[in-house]
């Protein structure tokens, strides 16, 4: 993209500088004794990607044919329903609907179908809570929907329930045309789901067999909804790939996913482990809930790679500014020294709107006439910033100059390298999640999955409850 460099988004940590916030700032000598710690990781993140060990890197620059076909089917496909629905959790959910919610307008859904640029509804269902499933039927009818179901192994619980019952009422209503209404996107040949797109003969997209969950946002997994809800894919892909070429910088002063990890770790060292994403822009909300995800699934962890306990790990806390500012930036003013701030601004917002002049008789209101929100939500931002600062809080500032498809890839991308860093330097394996495995796996045991009869004798025998706890 020509113009990439006025397109480059910045991080800013002067205010995670001890010589900016006091005592519990960073020091020079704090990135100095971390020299052969970082040129360790560096050499490993390096390593692992030469050896096939972090396959998400490539993705910027190797889905040429991957887009073609998904921009072929969506144009063929897109004007025949109201809504496409993906069924996905974590990874499969979180990032289509964070790219939706930044690119698209935030009342997409409601607008008439000419203004959504011919595009259908979109809709992510996740959850199992019975209400959400149900209430989407009261909203969209099923014989008129593409459903995207998303799980590589085919056996994710939640999405493959999804599945069953749309799949039922699908063939009630279409009897065998219920088969050009549901679109797979899953493994090339593992698990479950790829089998019954086979013999059903759904349309089948594949996520490479080296990506995992939440790191596959730039796979089909969200392209493919992200093309369904109008947003351009190869401006996404080329954001990341812009920001690939920055983080492929071995100076950690010029290389802003490393940094960021570098930052992140200092802060976990100085007794600083949560750390809050508080964008002040609605658009970039749902990149928060994305990012605790990336966050806390990778980093959080039991285990170092020599299979020492460590119990290490990040917390990612989610805040909206100016939102939180009246809920939550209190906390982080005068409560503990134990997180970090991330703000996230925007240069240029896509539009502008003043405020009146009137109410001039009333000093406390008449100050606001003639501004604009624009000028409002960057000023209080900076207050915000000035509230920690003042208060000796370490934070930093990450700002895109307009949220756009090209900036949100950049932006996706430097926190996945930063994930990635992150673990090189905690010793950990940041591309796992057996914490994870454990709930899912006792779920199995509780409905009585052959194969899991040792955990359910494990279940069984846990200690029961006392009525005298419970009030």
């Amino acid at each position: 993209m020509s113009n990439s460099a006025n397109q480059k988004i910045r991080l800013d940590y002067n205010n995670m500088m001890q010589e900016f916030v006091g005592g519990y700032g960073f020091t020079r000598e704090d990135f100095d004794g971390l020299a052969e710690k970082v040129s360790a990781a560096t050499t490993a993140m390096k390593a692992k990607r030469a050896q096939g060990l972090m396959d998400w890197r490539d993705l910027p620059h190797n889905q040429d044919k991957i887009v073609d076909e998904i921009l072929a089917y969506v144009a063929a496909k897109a004007d025949a329903f109201d809504a496409f629905v993906v069924l996905g959790i974590g990874g499969s959910a979180l990032g289509p609907m964070a790219v939706q919610q930044a690119v698209n307008h935030p009342y997409y859904n409601e607008l008439p179908r000419d203004k959504r640029g011919g595009y259908p509804k979109f809709y992510v269902v996740d959850n199992v809570d019975p209400e959400r499933l149900v209430y989407l039927f009261d909203i969209i009818d099923v014989d008129k929907c593409l459903f995207n179901v998303v799980s590589k192994s085919g056996s994710t619980s939640e999405t493959m329930s999804q599945f069953m019952i749309i799949k039922q009422m699908l063939e009630e209503k279409l009897g065998p045309d219920a088969c050009r209404h549901i679109v797979c996107t899953t493994d090339s040949e593992k698990g479950n789901l790829i089998k019954i797109a086979q013999q059903e003969g759904y349309k089948t997209f594949i996520i490479p067999s080296g990506v995992g969950g939440r790191f596959s946002e730039l796979t089909p997994v969200g392209l493919l909804p992200a093309a369904f809800a109008g947003i351009d894919i190869r401006a996404l892909l080329a954001g990341a790939a812009y920001m690939d070429e920055l983080c492929n910088n071995e100076d950690i002063q010029s290389n802003p996913g490393h940094m960021y990890g570098l930052l992140n770790y200092i802060a976990m060292r100085k007794g600083m482990p949560m750390s809050v994403m508080m964008p002040y822009a609605d658009s970039l909300k749902y990149i928060s809930d994305w990012y605790a995800q990336l966050w806390a699934e990778s980093l959080g962890k039991k285990y170092d790679n020599g299979g020492n306990v460590v119990n290490v790990g990040p917390t990612p806390i989610k805040a909206l500014g100016v939102t939180d500012q009246h809920s939550q930036v209190q906390l982080y003013v005068e409560g503990p020294y134990d997180k970090i701030v991330v703000l996230m601004g925007v240069d240029e917002y896509r539009e502008t709107i003043t405020i009146p002049k009137i109410y001039g008789d009333i000093p406390s209101l008449g100050f606001l006439g003639g501004a604009t929100h624009n000028e409002l939500i960057t000023v209080e931002q900076l207050s915000t910033e000035y509230a920690l600062l003042s208060s000796g809080r370490p934070n930093m500032t990450i700002t895109l100059p307009r949220v756009n498809e090209f900036t949100i890839g950049q932006l996706l991308y430097l926190f996945e390298v930063a994930t990635g860093f992150a673990g090189e330097l905690l010793n950990i394996n940041a591309f796992d999640q057996p914490g994870v495995e454990e709930g899912k796996n006792a779920t199995y045991a509780m409905f009585g999955r052959p194969g899991y009869e040792d955990k359910k004798k494990e279940l069984d025998a846990r200690p029961a409850k006392k009525d005298g706890f419970i009030i």
